[in-house]
Formats: structure tokens, C-alpha cells, sequence
């Protein structure tokens, strides 16, 4: 149960009535499949200014799904990347509040068709440094930049998702305990929303720098904003093992996991290689829950399937 010392937040409530929460799937990847080039440096992020109705489909089709939350398209939508292609400064704001907007609008339409299911929530993406860099970074924490430019490069960002309608903060893909450190700092002074930090991981034990994940769930422990640790663009196969350790390191915390489909990206070529296990996807749904994740969904390479696969398998 919830502590009733403060008011429960929209995300815990949902948890607690339904015993879980379904993420959802690659939004990139859903793109991709509907035939949009996203070869570009702001990644989905380019379709909010040229096409934001096919952004709004895919997020309908999430939910359709049975997604419970629904991840907007801000993570690749930085100052600094979108500056170096000449947007101005009042139009990045604009940008990202309209990623909520999106989110916001598509669920609306849905709950207009489906006034059974409970109201999903939208979460604001923050994506990590090294997407910006667009060389891989993502996968290695190797960023070679100071924790006070680490910090300005997130903080104008981050207060603007914060101040949207959106319903949580999903920092996403960190590879570096440092930049975790970053982000917990700005959830705990900046953000009254409830947020999540998900790691992208090299193995079951650690984050892609090295830091084991245990400690770097230690360090968010006794942050009342943060309401859930976890993992993502990561093995699947890793995901077991990671949440034993995310409890280890902060048992109170609720453990959020959504892998990659199995394929392995190289950052190299940019190309993803070997065979997507969603037949093992409802199967390794249900292990990740019994071990103690209460938030399942997926990352690159997953797709509506993937998540219609996992809702049906956690209400079975």
C-alpha cells in the first residue's frame, strides 16, 4: 500500500489498482514501420514540426494496445541540437510543449472511444546527452563534458516538460551514474511531477559506464519525486538480473523495465542486427513481474504487438 502522508500521485494510484502499469513500445520503430525516414538528428522529434499527426497515430495505436502510458516525443528534442539546425529559441519551447500536446490530445481521442479503461497517463521524455551527440554515447557514458555542462545542457529542458500537462517525467536511457546524479538533481529542485530514471545497462549488473546499477539505485533511493528506477534499451535477456539489483539498491522503489526487442544496435554502422523474440516477449513479461517490476513495456524495435502481447499476459 501507498503511504497516505501525501497525496498519491496519478502513477502510484494507477499501480495500486491494477497491480502493474504497461509502457509503451518503440515510437521511433512504429514510425519507421508507417514509412517515415527518421535518418535526421532529431530523430522522431523532426515529425513534430513536419507531420505531428503520425506521431498522435502511433500513440493511439499504443493504447489501443493497451498502454497505459504513453512516452512523448521530446527525447531527442534538445536546445543545443535543435539550435544547430537554426530553430530558434521560443520555437524549441513550442516544440517540446507540443510533444505533450500530442500525447495529450491522442489520449483524449482514445478515451473518447474507450470510456471503460482507466485515464493513461503521458510522460515527458528526457533523453540522455549522449543522444545528442548521435555517435553511440547512449551505449557507453563516455560523454568527456563536466557535470556543471552536463547540467545546463538538461536543466532549460527538463523545467519546460515539467511545467506541460504532462502526467510524469521518464528520464530515459542514461548511461552514466554522473549524469544520473544531473538528473536526480534537477527531479528534486525543479519538477513537482513524479518521475522515473531508467539506465540503459551493458550486462545484469551494471549500467553501460561501469557503475553498478545497485548503487546508482542506492544514490535515488530517498528522492520522495522519483517513483520508479529502472532499465531500458537493453538485452532482454539482462533484465532479470538488473531488477534484483535495482531492489537491492532501493527496495522501496518501484522498478520500471523496457528492453530492446533482442536485436543489438551498433552505433558504429547505425544498423540493428540478429532476430526480435517477441513470441518470448508475454513469457519474459510475466518473470520481469514476478521478480518485482510493477512497469512493463518496450524500447527500439517493439512494437504494438509487442505491448498487446504484455498487457494480455499481466491481466491473465
Amino acid at each position: 500500500m501507498i503511504a497516505r502522508f501525501r497525496k498519491i500521485s496519478d502513477i502510484e494510484l494507477l499501480i495500486e489498482n491494477i497491480g502493474f502499469a504497461v509502457l509503451d513500445g518503440g515510437l521511433a520503430t512504429e514510425l519507421e514501420r508507417k514509412g517515415f525516414d527518421l535518418d535526421h538528428s532529431l530523430w522522431s522529434a523532426r515529425l513534430v514540426l513536419e507531420n505531428p499527426a503520425a506521431i498522435r497515430d502511433v500513440h493511439l495505436s499504443y493504447l489501443e494496445a493497451g498502454a497505459d502510458i504513453i512516452t512523448t516525443a521530446s527525447y531527442q528534442a534538445s536546445f543545443p541540437g535543435c539550435i544547430a539546425l537554426g530553430i530558434e529559441e521560443k520555437q524549441v519551447v513550442g516544440l517540446l510543449k507540443q510533444t505533450v500536446e500530442i500525447g495529450t490530445a491522442a489520449r483524449g481521442e482514445f478515451l473518447r472511444e474507450n470510456s471503460d479503461r482507466s485515464k493513461p497517463l503521458v510522460a515527458a521524455s528526457v533523453g540522455p546527452y549522449g543522444a545528442y551527440l548521435a555517435n553511440g554515447a547512449e551505449y557507453s557514458g563516455d560523454y568527456g563534458i563536466s557535470k556543471d555542462k552536463l547540467y545546463d545542457f538538461h536543466a532549460r529542458r527538463f523545467e519546460i516538460l515539467a511545467n506541460t500537462e504532462s502526467d510524469l517525467i521518464a528520464c530515459e536511457t542514461i548511461p552514466s551514474f554522473e549524469e544520473a546524479g544531473v538528473l536526480l538533481k534537477l527531479i528534486d529542485q525543479t519538477s513537482k511531477k513524479q518521475a522515473y530514471l531508467s539506465f540503459s545497462c551493458k550486462d545484469d549488473e551494471h549500467i553501460n559506464d561501469g557503475t553498478p546499477i545497485k548503487d546508482c539505485a542506492a544514490m535515488l533511493a530517498d528522492c520522495e519525486n522519483i517513483f520508479g528506477i529502472g532499465v531500458n534499451c537493453t538485452a532482454p535477456g539482462f533484465v532479470s538480473g538488473l531488477i534484483k539489483q535495482i531492489k537491492t539498491g532501493a527496495p522501496e522503489k518501484e522498478v520500471v523495465v523496457y528492453p530492446n526487442s533482442g536485436e543489438t544496435y551498433d552505433p558504429v554502422s547505425k544498423t540493428w542486427n540478429g532476430i526480435s523474440i517477441e513470441k518470448d516477449f508475454p513469457a519474459l513479461a510475466q518473470e520481469w513481474f514476478q521478480k518485482g517490476a510493477k512497469v512493463i513495456g518496450g524500447c527500439c524495435r517493439t512494437t504494438p504487438e509487442h505491448i498487446f502481447a504484455i498487457r494480455e499476459t499481466l491481466s491473465g
